[in-house]
């Protein structure tokens, strides 16, 4: 029989998949999967070699520090290397205070593989600041390696999510929080994971150089060289030093016809000037592109950043309801109303990501007329939640925020379905 302690080791080799460890352990080289996983065969008897070398004076010499000490001062794991425990004890509280190691001790012998059990770990380390950060380790490393949990990414929150099967799915912590098990982002209806992580990389990378360049260069009509104008002078020269173009900063065209009347710009209109400004427009057009996509993602996500502002803002239009006769019960629309907005421009920051990267097509047209039903009424539903309540306007408001958060609700919806079915039907074509 296998001990717990090795078994433990095994299956965090396997990343806790025991189907796929009962599989190697059975049909597989058993000597092969006990070295890969950096453990001594409990099968195979140790060899003479590996016993203590224990003195005629019944001690052992520590490896490490050189000093001798009676047999029950000396620790060692399965592969017979031996130290004192205080070494044993400097070794590990290293291994694990300064470079965060858990399960991945390895034995302290220069060039052994073996790893330190948890059990072996726990009964060494007597600093319980220690054993608590070392807990801790092993208790990430569990949930890290196990590929049906996953840590909520909430900010302050503690708790792990247990599912049956990975899935790009939401999942809902015990802090409320709801987010994609498949990558841990935010739940991103209707776009896809590998689209979304994509996405955050190019906005991390691109974003405020794009925003930059849009707003202070120009490309150089003739190499197409990106160029910053850093002085007063609207004569350009051209860096690149197989181009050295003359131009005029204004109307792109060439500063040979602009003589010394160049500051009236008379040239504006000539054939040349417009061919370069039709260059760089088409030079431009993939970053205008991107920043409209990315203008409205960032517009919605600040918005949720106000999340609980609003939930604040609502509670005490609650509050003010009942004082207009109105029973807790009846005030609860504007909860609902709230939550449902919060659930429309989540969807909608993401349908930005997943029209960045779809092609045009019928189908596209229909999903952003979709996402512009959604845009618009989801604005609505947030104006009314504004509006100061009054026992005058009292009725008018609740009915009109009911109206129009029962037709958000159903159009996002229209939209998910209608993005959903285009999955399952191969419509969606992506432009990289």
């Amino acid at each position: 029989m296998i001990p717990a302690t090795i078994t433990r080791i095994l299956l965090n080799h396997f990343k806790w998949d025991k189907e796929k460890l009962m599989e190697r352990f059975y049909d597989g080289d058993q000597d092969k999967l006990f070295k890969d996983a950096h453990v001594i065969n409990p099968f195979r008897k140790p060899s003479i070699a590996l016993k203590p070398k224990i003195k005629k004076s019944r001690t052992e010499d520590c490896e490490i520090c050189y000093s001798t000490f009676p047999p029950s001062m000396m620790t060692g794991l399965e592969c017979g290397h031996r130290f004192c425990t205080q070494c044993w004890q400097e070794y590990l509280t290293t291994k694990i205070v300064e470079e965060g190691l858990g399960q991945s001790i390895a034995c302290a012998a220069h060039g052994c593989d073996i790893l330190v059990d948890d059990v072996t770990v726990m009964r060494l380390v007597q600093d319980p600041r220690v054993r608590l950060k070392y807990q801790h380790l092993i208790t990430n490393s569990f949930v890290e390696c196990n590929r049906l949990l996953r840590w909520c990414p909430s900010a302050d929150c503690t708790y792990a999510i247990r599912v049956q099967y990975v899935d790009p799915r939401p999942v809902v912590c015990k802090c409320n929080h709801v987010f994609c098990f498949e990558c841990g982002e935010n739940w991103h209806d209707p776009v896809q994971c590998r689209l979304l992580k994509k996405w955050i990389k190019k906005c991390d990378d691109d974003s405020e150089t794009s925003n930059w360049i849009a707003a202070n260069t120009k490309e150089c009509p003739k190499c197409n060289v990106t160029i910053e104008k850093d002085g007063g002078c609207n004569h350009m020269v051209c860096k690149n030093q197989n181009c050295k173009h003359d131009f005029c900063w204004v109307c792109l065209g060439s500063w040979e016809p602009h003589g010394s009347s160049w500051y009236n710009c008379n040239r504006y209109d000539e054939d040349e000037a417009r061919a370069a400004r039709d260059a760089q427009e088409k030079l431009r057009s993939t970053l205008a592109r991107y920043l409209h996509y990315y203008n409205r993602y960032i517009n919605h996500m600040q918005s949720l950043k106000f999340e609980h502002k609003l939930y604040a803002a609502v509670k005490e239009k609650m509050e003010e309801m009942q004082q207009h006769n109105m029973s807790w019960i009846e005030v609860q629309f504007l909860k609902k109303a709230v939550d449902i907005l919060c659930q429309c421009r989540q969807t909608l920051m993401c349908t930005y990501v997943f029209a960045y990267y779809l092609r045009k097509n019928n189908q596209s047209l229909i999903f952003e007329e979709n996402q512009k039903d959604l845009e618009t009424a989801t604005e609505t539903l947030s104006e009314y939640l504004e509006r100061d309540i009054t026992s005058e306007n009292l009725a008018d408001i609740k009915q009109k925020v009911q109206d129009k958060y029962r037709y958000c609700e159903k159009r996002r919806k229209v939209l998910l379905d209608h993005v959903h079915e285009g999955y399952e039907k191969d419509w969606w074509e992506y432009t990289n």
